[in-house]
């Protein structure tokens, strides 16, 4: 069972990490990031996996902290994330338009009602994404129908990167920290696992825009394939102790 905190007003004091890796997005960084109003968090923390686009330069010149990832990848990024972040809260955004930065407050209001995560859905209610394609749409589809189905689930949107997170949530749901981000379970392992720990999640409708500049890094077959091992294997691993939920 997730930490019952709103008699302790222990949410109104959590500081929240704004968490924004970063490989080669400096058409959407110059676009998106002047949008994003300081005041919203505490922090907000750049990873960057090896920009060879003047991305870090850019930040660093804006006074933004900016930790260079050992390794490449967006798993690894996490985990740097993870290791730099000062907040309890994380919130997990792309520079790339795809992210709505008009919703981080609200992202943290949730979180502030105690919820343990919180996702914006591009599925949820009348919100859309302008960025899947016919294919990445279904695999989405197919992913969170399974993942519901499989683990207990009412997930809209099981693959979206756009989400407020406890950052405790790492130790407790004991993610697995690999040597390489090249094989990305880790956001999968988030999701399946708050289901089976069942932890209190919120969905809030989100939009996705078209996505500014740069290359879209997923490979559908390779990710696809990941995903789908995610969800088949948390069948087997990881059994939730009674005390744990």
């Amino acid at each position: 069972m997730s930490a019952e905190l709103a008699s302790t007003g222990h949410e109104q004091r959590m500081k929240t990490t704004l968490f924004i890796p970063i490989l080669n997005e400096i058409v959407g960084l110059k676009l998106i990031m002047p949008r994003v109003k300081k005041e919203w968090v505490d922090e907000i923390l750049f990873v960057d996996g090896g920009s060879t686009d003047g991305s870090r330069e850019y930040l660093e010149q804006q006074g933004h902290k900016v930790i260079r990832q050992k390794g490449r990848g967006l798993e690894l990024a996490y985990w740097a994330g993870f290791d730099a972040a000062a907040g309890d809260v994380i919130i997990a955004f792309s520079p790339d338009n795809n992210s709505i930065p008009e919703l981080i407050p609200l992202m943290v209001q949730k979180i502030r009602e105690g919820y343990d995560l919180v996702i914006a859905s591009r599925y949820l209610n009348d919100a859309k994404s302008e960025d899947d394609d016919p294919v990445t749409s279904f695999g989405n589809w197919v992913f969170t129908k399974m993942a519901n189905l499989l683990h207990g689930g009412h997930y809209t949107d099981f693959n979206v990167m756009y989400r407020a997170f406890r950052k405790d949530l790492v130790k407790q749901l004991d993610l697995e920290r690999r040597e390489t981000g090249e094989f990305p379970v880790l956001q999968q392992q988030l999701m399946v696992r708050a289901l089976k720990h069942r932890l209190k999640i919120a969905e809030i409708p989100g939009d996705e825009p078209k996505r500014i500049g740069g290359v879209r890094k997923v490979r559908i077959l390779y990710h696809g394939w990941a995903i789908l091992y995610v969800i088949i294997k948390e069948l087997f691993v990881h059994r939730v102790r009674p005390g744990d939920r």
